[in-house]
């Protein structure tokens, strides 16, 4: 979650690679081999065809691998391939022409990086072209903005396959009008009889770029994710909004910070007080998440030229979601929010609060270092405002955006409401 992973080790440094650099080594003993990730996929597939009879496939075709051992980086030309074996002698099989999914061959540069993300984003979000041209500014203005090293990352999952796992699921992205942007869903409190009518805010089902199986932006600083929530139409979320999209259950700021009081003795009481509940359950289970990936080998805790960026497809988990419908708060990467000290730093007024962590990263099986549970509050690792330049920015540290629905109201920010005392009304 921090640069260093843990609040007791040294802070390292985030550094662009000189052109002096020698190529780092590419890290292959941790990745799963061509035989082993077909054979995943045949699982899958049987899977789906054994609870599901005829399964639904999404527009992308899907490459069917057959005799030898696939090339370690997949063309993009269309293969043929055989269907199943025949199963009767009088009924051979039909011989089908399946297209390669080229967005499984990973770019070797970080602009080709870029420009493959980019494209995505303006097909599936259907981005203005001044939105996008904000966007594209905001990546210009970093060496290392993306989706990771492209020479040490290795993602443990394909896009095709989470498609294929979203497919057999039946996972369709939200569109709720009423959040104006598809892949978002409203924010509630079921517990006092709240419905999504009542929702003052939405929140993205998936992490930043909120793509279902695109893998998260990451090496990200938390000024760099408020301002690519604004040029997308939305904002950086608060704290108490990731909590209540994780627990299913949002509640009034009111309730859920501790106004004018110093940050680490605010948190501590916030810690002490909690329930303690993941986005999928009552207990803990980091199988279900995607947390099961691995830590470039000689990485010291962050640094875009020692630290690959082996994440998952964003929505690659079906029981990694929360009750109100939001994906990847555990595992994956963990996520910049924003964090208010005063009633008027809430990021309905503007980006003026201060940094938070969120969540867990992708090897958190391995590499549990602090708690992720919904409502966790992390002590201030790297803690600066929120839009300081110098803010904080790592491997596995990515985020999402939220979106208002009611539009702040001033007297709601200035209007004399005690804040105090409030805290214990919902615990």
């Amino acid at each position: 979650m921090s640069c260093t992973e843990t609040p007791i080790e040294p802070a390292c440094a985030l550094r662009s690679p000189a052109s002096s650099d020698p190529l780092p080594a590419r890290s292959t003993g941790a990745r799963a081999s061509p035989a082993r990730r077909r054979g995943r996929a045949a699982v899958l597939l049987a899977a789906g065809a054994a609870g599901a009879g005829a399964a639904v496939w999404t527009s992308a075709a899907v490459a069917v691998w057959t005799g030898a051992p696939a090339p370690a980086a997949r063309s993009a030309a269309p293969l043929v391939a055989s269907a199943l074996p025949e199963r009767a002698p009088a009924a051979p099989p039909e011989r089908v022409t399946l297209t390669a999914d080229d967005e499984d061959a990973e770019p070797g540069t970080l602009e080709e990086q870029r420009l493959r993300l980019f494209a995505r984003m303006r097909r599936e979000l259907a981005l203005p072209d001044e939105a996008m041209q904000q966007v594209e500014a905001i990546f210009a203005a970093s060496p290392v903005l993306g989706q990771g090293n492209p020479a040490l990352t290795r993602h443990p999952m394909s896009r095709s396959e989470c498609r294929r796992i979203r497919a057999l699921s039946g996972i369709e992205p939200a569109r709720e009008p009423a959040c104006g942007a598809p892949g978002m869903v409203p924010l509630f409190d079921p517990t006092r009889g709240q419905t999504a009518a009542d929702a003052p805010v939405c929140i993205d089902q998936l992490e930043f770029p909120d793509v279902p199986c695109e893998y998260p932006v990451v090496h990200v600083r938390a000024r760099e994710a408020a301002l690519l929530c604004r040029a997308v139409g939305k904002r950086i979320c608060d704290a108490h909004e990731w909590e209540g999209a994780c627990a299913g259950a949002l509640r009034d700021p009111d309730v859920e910070y501790e106004w004018a009081r110093p940050r680490n003795e605010a948190s501590w009481h916030h810690n002490l007080l909690r329930e303690k509940v993941w986005s999928y359950g009552p207990a803990k289970n980091h199988a279900l998440c995607g947390t099961e990936s691995f830590r470039t080998p000689g990485c010291p805790g962050g640094g875009w030229d020692r630290c690959g960026s082996n994440t998952y497809p964003a929505g690659a988990f079906p029981a990694c979601r929360s009750s109100l419908g939001v994906f990847d708060l555990h595992g994956n990467v963990a996520e910049h929010m924003s964090l208010p000290i005063l009633p008027e730093e809430l990021a309905r007024y503007g980006d003026r609060g201060f940094t938070e962590m969120k969540g867990s990263w992708f090897a958190f099986s391995s590499m549990e270092v602090h708690a992720d549970d919904c409502r966790f509050r992390a002590p201030d690792w790297h803690a600066t405002r929120l839009m300081s330049r110098g803010s904080h920015a790592n491997y596995h540290l990515g985020f999402r955006c939220c979106k208002d629905i009611t539009p702040p109201d001033g007297a709601e920010r200035d209007g004399g409401v005690d804040h105090q005392g409030a805290r214990g009304a919902q615990r």
